[in-house]
């Protein structure tokens, strides 16, 4: 029976063709994959090139909540934005994040744990509708009128914030919070997205929400939802 498949040129056309698209489709995931590490590689800056800079906002994603307190890997970035903060790059913090339902909110989290560590109320900017890393970069220049930013998250991500960013018009940058490792699946999962981002980079489709224009060079207490004591 297979040797019968093997000689008819229909099925062996068939075959070819699944093949070519296989070859096509893995040639497409590695290229891209590559150009977008290769694109955002020279926009990582370490802490010392931070301190020679000046930037609108440090940009803080989203990254989970466990119980209500934030995921390991958003407390690795919100412990690094702090030392962002500190070297004086930026007195604006963004936090971009989920808050798509009542009982769920990333954004007064991160904006709680900052506030404790000394980041004045103020100067915090809360992105409620961060619901993916397009669209917080979106609405980071829409609504929050970004114009220059440094991206903070782990370094497997970076590239395609800081890609993301660039390519919707923010002159950003990325410094990686790197103490954790994180399991293979993130980076396979990652690829993925970095092909999903390619695309929605090039069409521009509108995030879920979009609204009023609110500077980050006024007051992040216009972000607000709750009373703060």
């Amino acid at each position: 029976m297979i040797k019968k498949l093997l000689k008819n040129k229909v099925f062996k056309g068939v075959i070819i063709a699944v093949l070519c698209a296989c070859l096509l489709g893995g040639v497409t995931v590695v290229g891209i994959n590559a150009y977008m590490i290769s694109y955002a590689n020279k926009y990582i800056l370490t802490e010392e090139d931070l301190k020679s800079e000046e930037f609108d906002c440090i940009m803080v994603l989203g990254a989970g909540l466990w119980d209500g307190e934030p995921s390991p890997m958003l407390q690795e970035r919100l412990d690094f934005s702090l030392v962002a903060f500190e070297t004086g790059c930026a007195d604006k913090m963004l936090m971009s994040g989920d808050h798509g339902r009542e009982e769920y909110d990333e954004v007064n989290k991160m904006k709680d744990v900052a506030i404790e560590n000394g980041v004045p109320s103020d100067n915090i900017f809360m992105d409620h509708a961060g619901f993916s890393t397009y669209e917080s970069m979106y609405r980071a220049r829409d609504i929050f009128q970004v114009e220059k930013m440094v991206i903070v998250t782990q370094e497997y991500h970076l590239y395609r914030a800081v890609y993301n960013a660039r390519k919707l018009g923010i002159d950003a940058y990325g410094f990686a919070a790197d103490r954790l490792e994180y399991p293979v699946y993130n980076d396979v999962r990652e690829a993925m997205a970095r092909i999903k981002d390619f695309f929605y980079c090039v069409f521009e489709p509108e995030p879920t929400y979009l609204g009023d224009p609110i500077s980050i060079h006024a007051s992040g207490s216009l972000t607000d939802d709750k009373v703060r004591l």
